[in-house]
This record gives structure tokens, C-alpha cells and sequence, in this order.
């Protein structure tokens, strides 16, 4: 009687060992499935996050290298609208001087050589003054408080009207690329996270112990979760299109 109680013992014994072998095996084909699935994913995440950083560091480039030329093209321009600038101011002490000779043609009585210096007058301010200053001297005829075209509002602006243009447009694209630098090294920080999340994932068959397996497994799954929820915060590249690819 005791040889069969001892022997119906060890039997419960042997069952509850399979019993939990069984379900230690199946923990650990768990934990390997998982392995393999967040390595995939953290795979894949981290081939976007490259692309999209390139596509960044591309765009930082080129906004770079639009802006230094817009910068050239501005600085021309504010350098030929100086010239124009100092060419018109010439242009109206010239004029002055004949509006001097007319006033003495005038004092004296003759009237063909006012005739002849007006005419002198209009050929010149057509020929070397700019459309500026021509339309200056329109506005001056349509009121008579203006005594110089210089003292008209706005006036001397209109001089570097375009270069100012191009000078913004330029800061415009040079704060673009700091932008796609600054959005690039935050890619870069992602790629750097997730090269972390797959060492971790590999060496989850490093540890013997079915726990220590689980701790690191999980700690490799919230450093994903949490970094692909910063990646998705990060804006992506100006005009991306996938249509664009294809």
C-alpha cells in the first residue's frame, strides 16, 4: 500500500514538472516571438527614420544653397539700386542748373533759348534719370508742396524695392534649412534610440532566467513605444509626397 501511495506521489510530482516545463517552454517561445516581431518593427522604424532624415538633410541643403544665392542676387541688386540712387541725385542737381540757366533765358527776355532748355531739360531727365525719379517728377507736378523728388515718402525705398524682396525671400528659405537641420538632428537623436531598443532586443536570449528575459523585453518595447511617439511629433520634410517617388 505504501509502494502504490509513493508511486501515485511521484506520478502527481512528474505531471505538475511537465506541467510547468510545458508552460516555461511556452513562455519562452512567447517571449521569442515577441523578440522577433519588435525587431522587425524597430527594423523598419529605423530605415524610415533614416530616409526621412536624409530627405531633411537634402532640403537643408537646398534651402541653404537657394538662400546664399538669393543673398548674392539681393546684395547686387541693393548695390545697383545705390547706383541708381546716386545717379538720380546727380540727375537733380543737373537739372537745377538748368532750371537756373532757364530762369536767367527768362529774365532776359529770350524766349528761344528757354524754348531750347526746356527742350534740353525734358531729353535729359528722359535719357538719365530713372522711371523713379520720372514718376517722382510727375507727382511733383500734381502737387506743388514737394520741392524735391527725395522729400516724397517712400521715396528712396523704392530704390531697393527688390532687393529687400530678394533679401527676405533668402531669410525665408535660410530659416527653412534651420529648420530641416534642427528636424534631421532629431531623426538622428530617433535612429540613435532605436539602434539602443535593437541591442536590447538582442541580447534578450543573453539571460537564462525567464524574468530577466521579460524585464528586458520590456524596457526594450517602451523605449520603441515612447520613441516612435517623438518621431511622429517631428514634422516631415517640406513637400514630402510619397506620390512624389513614384
Amino acid at each position: 500500500m505504501s509502494d502504490e501511495k509513493k508511486t501515485a506521489a511521484e506520478e502527481t510530482a512528474e505531471a505538475a514538472s511537465e506541467t510547468k516545463k510545458k508552460k516555461s517552454l511556452l513562455s519562452e517561445n512567447a517571449i521569442e516571438i515577441l523578440v522577433a516581431v519588435f525587431l522587425g518593427i524597430t527594423a523598419l522604424l529605423t530605415a524610415w527614420a533614416s530616409w526621412i532624415g536624409s530627405l531633411h538633410g537634402g532640403n537643408q541643403a537646398t534651402n541653404y544653397t537657394k538662400s546664399n544665392n538669393l543673398a548674392s542676387e539681393g546684395n547686387s541688386e541693393y548695390n545697383a539700386g545705390l547706383q541708381d540712387y546716386l545717379s538720380d541725385v546727380m540727375v537733380w542737381n543737373t537739372y537745377n542748373e538748368y532750371l537756373f540757366e532757364r530762369d536767367i533765358a527768362e529774365a532776359n527776355g529770350n524766349e528761344e533759348e528757354v524754348r531750347l532748355i526746356e527742350e534740353k531739360i525734358e531729353n535729359y531727365l528722359a535719357q538719365n534719370g530713372s522711371q523713379i525719379l520720372q514718376d517722382a517728377f510727375e507727382q511733383m507736378e500734381n502737387d506743388s508742396s514737394i520741392n524735391s523728388p527725395f522729400d516724397i515718402s517712400g521715396m528712396t525705398d523704392k530704390y531697393y524695392e527688390h532687393a529687400n524682396e530678394l533679401l527676405a525671400e533668402s531669410q525665408e528659405l535660410l530659416e527653412e534649412g534651420k529648420k530641416d537641420n534642427a528636424n534631421g538632428d532629431s531623426y538622428n537623436l530617433v535612429n540613435v534610440i532605436y539602434s539602443v531598443v535593437l541591442f536590447m532586443l538582442g541580447i534578450v536570449g543573453v539571460f537564462r532566467r525567464l524574468p530577466n528575459r521579460a524585464a528586458v523585453l520590456c524596457i526594450a518595447v517602451v523605449g520603441l513605444i515612447a520613441t516612435t511617439i517623438y518621431m511622429v511629433t517631428i514634422p516631415m520634410p517640406t513637400g514630402f509626397s510619397f506620390s512624389n517617388f513614384f
